[in-house]
């Protein structure tokens, strides 16, 4: 019994985890295709604006949010109060937001010195209030599992929002594209929520049950907050101290960056936390199921943001252009962060499991105050430096992370760096051949396929050839899928 309970439980964490990556990965496609699109059409200052605008609109959202979404899903069953009550504070709060950043615009415009801030900002925070219509709509489709209805919805408003923001950047609207682009795509998401959702609000308005859910979502809250402050450093400082062009640079590596982050992570942060709940009970086990999981993201994870690293001045050369090629460094060194960063997703989704939602809160207050600390410090020594710090602290907070591990189940340093490292210095060691190989080939164009292949060819071989188990588990699951399902 046991072991046919074992094997279920591995081919639905194998099973989530191809359609994680499958479902991630056609998003995240279809958003590289419009972004290179308008990376053609756009210069970095246009870029640069909406991302100093970025931080005021996420950080209201996140108030607006406070963690109710997440209260309503860890209720098992809702009842109809439940849902009305988030329902009406997510649009009383939003609506207070929305005036409170409406007024505060002049002051934006002037923290940046950009007077064309002025009404931008008041456009583009539009896009928060717009969303609150429809998050509880989409609380309810997570909650019911109906995974096809928020794929649809997220391709349908991803293909509309591009082609209006792609539209608008061709007829010389700049940056009132991406942020039209960025109104369209929540309004589109709002509405079809509220399409596939059968949950339709009251207008008795009672706010006491969503006060009752703020013991649970009130840590969440903070946790998101200090998330979206630290997501948003460069922006705000970069903004302020370097003006749009240098956000700008920044803001277009960060953005190909964070479409590979979100194409592994997306598949890590949907499957991890429900399988290691499923074994928290038994800590032998537990450790085994963490252990494997990370080797597998290791396997997808570092050739993948270490090579876009390695590719990074020839992608944005073919895609973009010299106008972008300012990038192609920071983009680089965000590969680096972006390989470990899933493995941060991994140790959150661990404590989470074992019901310690306060280290996770801890572990991301802590680290967003020493960013914000140590980039303020190096701003005058340029952007390279402070991206340098960012990844490097991103990294080594990993111990930090490990450090609870160890004392929440007993995992060992050492077993997790004999399952890290082997797949790091396979890694390299291939990205280092193929620079020096292809490094002679003039054609930009040509040196950039001949890289991705020529990579992709030489690790898939040594991990065969190595006996990699985590391959052959893969290899042998996507071939025998349709057996194992019936």
């Amino acid at each position: 019994m046991r072991e046919r309970e074992h094997k279920t439980l591995k081919q639905r964490t194998a099973s989530g985890l191809l359609w994680g990556i499958l479902s991630n990965g056609s998003i995240q496609l279809l958003s590289a295709l419009f972004g290179i699109v308008l990376l053609r059409l756009l210069q970095p200052s246009d870029y640069g604006k909406i991302a100093m605008l970025l931080v005021f609109s996420n950080v209201a959202a996140t108030l607006q949010e406070s963690g109710f979404t997440a209260g309503l899903c860890n209720l098992g069953e809702p009842r109809r109060e439940d849902y009305n009550a988030v329902f009406w504070f997510n649009i009383l709060v939003s609506g207070v937001m929305y005036l409170i950043l409406f007024l505060l615009a002049p002051l934006i415009a002037r923290f940046y010195h950009d007077p064309e801030l002025l009404w931008l900002s008041r456009y583009l925070f539009l896009a928060f209030f717009i969303s609150s219509w429809g998050q509880v709509q989409r609380a309810y489709l997570f909650i019911h599992l109906m995974q096809r209805q928020t794929c649809i919805i997220a391709i349908v408003s991803l293909l509309l929002s591009g082609v209006v923001g792609v539209t608008m950047a061709y007829n010389g609207y700049a940056y009132w594209g991406l942020a039209s682009q960025t109104i369209v795509f929540t309004l589109s998401v709002a509405v079809l929520n509220w399409c596939y959702s059968p949950w339709r609000p009251s207008l008795h308005i009672d706010l006491r049950p969503a006060f009752a859910m703020f013991g649970f979502s009130g840590k969440l809250l903070l946790t998101n907050l200090f998330t979206q402050l630290n997501a948003h450093a460069f922006g705000v400082l970069l903004g302020r101290f370097y003006g749009d062009h240098s956000a700008g640079i920044y803001s277009n590596a960060r953005k190909w960056d964070d479409m590979c982050i979100n194409t592994v992570n997306g598949m890590v942060s949907g499957v991890a936390q429900p399988v290691l709940t499923q074994v928290r009970e038994e800590r032998e086990r537990y450790c085994r199921v963490f252990r494997k999981m990370l080797r597998f993201v290791c396997f997808v994870s570092f050739p993948v943001m270490l090579g876009i690293g390695s590719v990074a001045r020839e992608f944005l050369l073919v895609v973009g252009g010299e106008k972008w090629v300012e990038s192609a460094t920071i983009l680089s060194m965000l590969s680096v962060y972006g390989a470990f960063f899933p493995l941060t997703t991994l140790y959150s989704n661990l404590a989470i499991s074992k019901g310690r939602s306060n280290v996770n809160l801890w572990c991301t207050v802590a680290i967003c105050l020493i960013i914000w600390a140590g980039l303020i410090a190096l701003r005058g020594f340029g952007i390279r430096w402070m991206v340098v710090f960012f990844v490097t602290v991103n990294i080594l907070w990993l111990f930090v992370w490990h450090y609870f591990a160890r004392r929440l189940v007993g995992l060992r340093l050492w077993d997790v760096l004999r399952d890290v490292l082997p797949f790091l210095l396979f890694t390299v060691a291939v990205l280092a051949l193929t620079f020096f190989v292809c490094r002679p080939i003039s054609s930009t164009v040509l040196r950039l396929v001949s890289k991705v292949l020529l990579a992709a060819a030489l690790y898939l071989g040594l991990m065969w050839l190595s006996g990699a188990r985590v391959m052959r588990e893969a290899v042998q699951y996507l071939i025998h899928h349709d057996t194992r399902c019936e």
